[in-house]
């Protein structure tokens, strides 16, 4: 694939694949896009331009992802890909029964209960100081200035915006989330379409992070207000849970999928799960490029792949099996044996033994940077700190409160994480960045990205074109309204109870950008599902 057929498909965008040499970033907001490539022409690197991205992304969209979060990264440099998991752990003081003595069953949505630590703003740094050029106060500047000037919320943000705004106005009752409303909601709703938001506080918690390189945030005043806001409000978190906190660096794990590796971070995040679904599929040769028996096959690799993941996914020391015994090609051969010619429920196998925001950017010098950061859920947990702009992940949620389950809530511990960065080679050399933002349609969407680029041998922007289908639970499959309806009604005579939506939000918000080896051009792609840009050079 280091010259990418430039084939193109009239699917809704009507776009073209964006081509540039000496610098690119994919991402879902353009203002976001253009601070990473601003930063790029001020002499920094793939991986500046990625934290500034990142750091606008918290405040030009923060129905997805904000300070309070997590976050993953995939960094290609010299020639190695390096992983970073900065995703947070539950406070060391929690547990379910201290859970089950103030009445709760389950861990709840919103509140203080499932917030973690956030790893956002440590991910920064230490990308800064691993593989950074310039200086994090001066790649934080783009994010402080549009927090303190604002900006005009565009289409799908608004959108967005007014969906959260009124779910949590019939959800969110208590104390504890007034600051949310006062941020969020300032004039007593959503912001409009056009309409300029700003936030004061949220530029002066960048600004700390910056001048302290996060020190500020994880051991000064803004964790002395994280803390005190916990305390008030029932929560677990202290001074000890943030101190202690730094992202870990990880070792990538991979498939060969048709002689390209396809990465991902190792668990605790469901990276694994896109992965043993290739492993399922890349036994089969699927003689045609929209075939029912080829998405027949994709819907039940995944549903046997989330049967596993949901299973065994926790921190990857405290999973039952391993990584390795997941992704062997005996294991593969076994779950393929149990696809069939019709629809199955699936169930977890046993091995033998052996709204989230996106970014890509890439560089003339070959860095290139898979980045995924979010709060979960849109906002989050409801929680805002007060005058600081920052909004608490609730990540916790996905603990399981059955103590027998490898995912159990534990203090001080990583959960089954749903936001995944991408990454292709071949080899030894890049292909490059990609990632499909949206909860649990992520590994999803990253199966469907790699077949139709390796597979259908479709360029970046319409390998993220194509109609996309999702797997809910059951036989239950819900399909975008370009999906071929001929397929959709071979499907239900597969078994497959397929439903179309015109709704574009399950779908996920993807971004591409390729390399091509011989000649350094990049390729990029984004997304028409949201307010997809890419900026290039």
């Amino acid at each position: 694939m280091n010259k990418i057929d430039a084939n193109y498909y009239p699917y809704p965008s009507q776009r073209m694949t964006t081509f540039a040499k000496k610098g690119m970033v994919a991402t879902s907001q353009p203002l976001a896009a253009q601070a990473g490539l601003d930063i790029m022409k001020k002499g920094g690197n793939a991986i500046d331009a990625a934290i500034a991205t990142a750091a606008c992304l918290t405040v030009v969209e923060p129905t997805s992802n904000g300070i309070g979060g997590d976050a993953f990264a995939l960094v290609w440099t010299k020639g190695e890909l390096h992983g970073l998991n900065a995703s947070g752990y539950s406070p060391a003081g929690i547990s379910i029964e201290k859970l089950k003595d103030r009445g709760f069953d389950e861990i709840p949505k919103y509140g203080w209960i499932p917030v973690t630590v956030p790893g956002a703003p440590a991910a920064w740094v230490e990308l800064s100081e691993r593989f950074g050029q310039l200086p994090l106060a001066e790649v934080l500047q783009p994010a402080i200035d549009y927090a303190k000037e604002g900006y005009p919320i565009s289409p799908v943000l608004g959108k967005m915006w007014e969906r959260a705004y009124q779910h949590y106005q019939s959800s969110l009752n208590g104390e504890e989330f007034k600051a949310w409303f006062e941020t969020f909601a300032p004039n007593g709703r959503a912001p409009k379409i056009g309409e300029v938001w700003f936030s004061a506080g949220h530029a002066e918690t960048l600004e700390k992070i910056a001048e302290t390189r996060g020190a500020a945030f994880y051991r000064g005043e803004i964790a002395e207000q994280i803390v005190e806001h916990s305390n008030r409000h029932g929560g677990y978190m202290t001074k000890d849970d943030l101190a202690n906190y730094k992202p870990t660096w990880v070792k990538p794990i991979h498939v060969n999928y048709r002689g390209y590796e396809v990465w991902e971070i190792p668990p605790n995040g469901q990276g694994l799960i896109a992965l043993l679904a290739l492993n399922t599929l890349k036994g089969y040769t699927f003689h045609q490029e929209d075939s029912v028996d080829k998405y027949h096959k994709q819907i039940e690799a995944i549903k046997l792949a989330f049967a596993d993941g949901q299973t065994y996914i926790t921190e990857q020391e405290k999973m039952s099996v391993k990584v390795e015994e997941l992704l062997s090609d005996e294991y593969a051969d076994l779950r393929r044996a149990q696809i069939q010619e019709e629809a199955i429920l699936p169930e977890a196998g046993t091995p033998p033994k052996g709204g989230t925001v996106y970014l890509a950017t890439a560089d003339a010098e070959g860095n290139m940077v898979s980045f995924i950061q979010s709060n979960y859920m849109g906002f989050g947990s409801g929680i805002v700190i007060p005058g600081t702009g920052i909004g608490m992940q609730n990540r916790g949620h996905n603990f399981s409160f059955d103590p027998h389950h490898d995912n159990c809530l534990e203090g001080k511990k990583r959960t089954f994480h749903t936001i995944i960065p991408g990454f292709l080679t071949k080899g030894n050399q890049a292909i490059g960045p990609f990632g499909v933002m949206g909860g649990f349609m992520q590994p999803q969407g990253h199966v469907q990205v790699i077949m139709n680029t390796i597979d259908a041998h479709l360029n970046p922007q319409s390998t993220l074109d194509a109609p996309r289908w999702q797997w809910m639970e059951g036989k239950k499959i819900i399909v975008e309204p370009h999906f071929p309806p001929h397929f959709a009604q071979a499907l239900q005579r597969k078994g497959h109870h397929v439903s179309f939506t015109l709704d574009s939000t399950p779908f996920g918000r993807g971004q591409i950008i390729w390399r091509d080896a011989e000649t350094g051009v990049l390729q990029g792609g984004t997304e028409f599902r949201t307010d997809g840009a890419i900026a290039a050079w």
